[in-house]
């Protein structure tokens, strides 16, 4: 299994993405199906872990008394 860690979210979202039309098919042997779930559930993690990281930065910007510039 390849390292997640460097992904960005935009590239580990689109793996998680194409993992899921994969496993939704039904057509891969078992243990294939449990590797694609393991690594779905890695990247899964991987993307909540960037947005929570993103959400804390936001909120630190916020309490500094930064405007957001939307």
């Amino acid at each position: 299994m390849d390292d997640i860690t460097g992904l960005s979210f935009e590239a580990a979202y689109a793996e998680l993405e194409r993992l899921i039309a994969r496993l939704d098919e039904g057509a891969l042997p078992l243990d294939e199906s449990v590797a694609l779930y393991e690594r779905a559930r890695a990247l899964s993690a991987h993307c909540q872990a960037l947005l929570d990281a993103a959400e804390l930065r936001v909120t630190r910007l916020d309490e500094d008394g930064v405007e957001e510039a939307l």
